[in-house]
């Protein structure tokens, strides 16, 4: 199901000056859209069934990404809605339709970044033995910079041992946004770090 009615939803994305090429369209089957948050520029894209990416766009990608789909599926509409709530601070959990491709560990991995509480961190180290061996920290890590669902899928919420902010696939600025966002609304006006 399709929905024309992107008034609220519709987020500009930069101009392009005559030199640069049009942007292409998504490739068939997949839908683009983008949402504008503290943390940068967000693409959001998938199938109508399902939303598989949300990728904080650096700005040297603003020019090179697809053109927004014109008619999103009511799951782009759903994923953008939860997205502006966490962002006003009125959503903790994500619950559109999504789905990214990954290997079986990947996928253990993310299930289970899923489970960190909004507002809490967790250590990669943490993480590991909550997979259920210590030793795989390494491929837990690799797996949480693997995952193709910013914020929605927590992987900002795994931190080093020692409480330092490392290891975030969309910058480390980014990810201290997201932990005291999330902590404020959690815990009260508080700075982590």
């Amino acid at each position: 199901m399709t929905d024309n009615s992107l008034a609220p939803f519709d987020i500009a994305m930069p101009a392009i000056t005559p030199q640069e090429a049009v942007r292409p369209s998504a490739p068939a089957g997949i839908f683009v859209t983008y949402c504008e948050s503290p943390v940068g520029l967000l693409r959001v894209s998938g199938t109508d069934e399902y939303v598989q990416e949300v990728h904080f766009l650096e700005n040297a990608e603003v020019h090179s990404t697809f053109a927004a789909t014109p008619a999103l599926p009511s799951v782009a509409i759903q994923a953008i809605k939860q997205l502006q709530e966490y962002i006003a601070g009125t959503r903790r959990i994500f619950d559109f339709p999504m789905q990214q491709q990954g290997t079986p560990f990947q996928q253990i991995v993310w299930q289970e970044l899923v489970k960190i509480p909004f507002g809490k961190t967790i250590s990669y180290l943490e993480l590991s033995r909550r997979l259920g061996d210590s030793k795989v920290i390494r491929a837990a890590a690799s797996a949480n910079g693997k995952n193709q669902l910013a914020i929605v899928v927590p992987c900002h919420r795994v931190i080093g041992s020692n409480n330092d902010l490392i290891g975030y696939a969309g910058g480390l600025w980014r990810k201290r946004w997201l932990l005291e966002h999330e902590n404020k609304i959690a815990n009260g006006v508080q700075t982590l770090f």
